[in-house]
């Protein structure tokens, strides 16, 4: 068994995700455990130079985890045959051109959602990665959180019987940055920089219930700014200029309708800060970050309504929670180590740019629904040349 190296550009790291999941949780965990393991018995093992703009915090971060490499310079980076990835985590505004000139370099590309703030930008950096022969691959880390994992479990067992409908509650409340500090950061809430919830989570919605129920056939969303004032990162007050907050109603394929609340401005009434819950003609599920709880048609109370007498009914017992049956290991590491594997030894690996291209898509059409109050049809999406005409930009009233 030997030991084979790959170089890892890593851009924009030193904001809270880049840091927390995608280097310490994720690259920092590969080292530690020896590397990915390859199909011969080799280990992979990546090696990372930080990239960013401010020097002390790279030094910082590259000092805290052991890294040996960081730069401010991403061109020599690129210039480099050393390091033959190119992975983005900056801001949504930055990303398309960094992914182009990494493209042009002959790196492979992986990076974070949303890959561009409008489709056609995305699908202009899908097709140049075709174009160029490089592999490529999106962020879509939901797809291994243990919950959905469940879910998905159940679903391909058939236990739902026939599908109903979807309904998904994700949120929770981001402190407006005057009396407690935020959460997020501001830029999140200024849609000249590429903020607003529909952009930043539609992305993710696309991808899992597409993965575990069907295609987004059609999209009828509702948007707000709830919170029209905030404070930046000095404690300066500032207009919010994006959504943050977004009420979502789909229709997938198979009459399986979804509706999925987003929301930056919701305090938490339930386990976790994103639930999802089928129902199907044999049973129901509710499904977490990480548990699952399931109900069979046999086991479904008889439920009557009276308001004039308490509710004799305790419903939380009346569900079964899910067995692990298998380890979890952190979803953002996992997705990871299959790029990795695809890059090394072309395995399998079909979260590419086109398909980071349709969680924009689809939250272009659910601003423009919004913009226009009506519903819109989610056209198939391809690397052709004729998709032009089927979105519009992304805009909120």
């Amino acid at each position: 068994m030997g030991e084979q190296r790959i170089g890892v550009i890593m851009n924009g790291v030193t904001g809270r995700m880049g840091t927390h999941q995608h280097l310490v949780r994720s690259i920092v965990a590969i080292r530690q455990g020896g590397g990915v393991l390859l199909p011969n018995g080799d280990r992979l093992v990546p090696d990372p130079i930080l990239v960013g703009r401010n020097e002390h915090k790279l030094a910082a971060l590259a000092r805290a985890n052991s890294i040996e490499r960081w730069s401010t310079d991403v061109d020599s980076c690129l210039k480099s045959a050393d390091d033959q990835i190119y992975f983005d985590a900056q801001t949504t505004t930055r990303r398309a051109e960094s992914v182009r000139a990494a493209i042009a370099a002959g790196k492979h590309i992986y990076c974070e959602k949303p890959i561009a703030a409008d489709v056609e930008t995305s699908l202009d950096l899908a097709r140049r990665a075709r174009k160029a022969g490089v592999k490529n691959g999106v962020v879509q880390d939901k797809l291994w959180l243990p919950g959905l994992l469940k879910l998905k479990r159940l679903v391909d067992s058939g236990f739902f019987g026939r599908i109903l409908s979807v309904r998904g509650e994700f949120g929770y409340w981001v402190f407006e940055g005057d009396w407690q500090p935020a959460q997020r950061p501001s830029w999140n809430y200024r849609q000249e920089e590429g903020g607003g919830i529909i952009l930043d989570m539609f992305c993710h919605w696309q991808y899992v219930l597409e993965h575990i129920f069907g295609r987004v056939q059609a999209v009828s969303c509702l948007g707000a700014t709830h919170i029209p004032e905030r404070f930046d990162e000095q404690g300066t007050p500032y207009k919010a200029t994006a959504d943050d907050a977004a009420y979502g109603t789909f229709e997938l394929e198979g009459g399986i309708i979804a509706q999925i609340n987003s929301s930056w401005a919701v305090r938490v009434y339930r386990d976790e800060l994103f639930s999802l819950q089928v129902d199907g003609t044999l049973g129901s599920a509710v499904a977490g970050l990480r548990g699952c709880r399931a109900q069979q048609r046999v086991n479904t109370p008889r439920a009557i309504w009276n308001p004039d007498v308490p509710n004799p009914l305790n419903f939380w017992d009346d569900w079964q929670e899910v067995p692990d049956n298998q380890v979890f290991d952190n979803a953002f590491k996992v997705q990871w180590e299959l790029f990795l594997r695809h890059v090394a030894c072309d395995a399998p690996f079909p979260y590419d740019l086109l398909a980071g291209a349709k969680g924009v898509q689809l939250a272009e059409l659910a601003l423009r629904s919004w913009r226009e109050r009506c519903w819109l049809d989610v056209p198939v999406l391809t690397l052709g040349e004729d998709n032009h005409d089927t979105t519009a930009s992304i805009a909120t009233t």
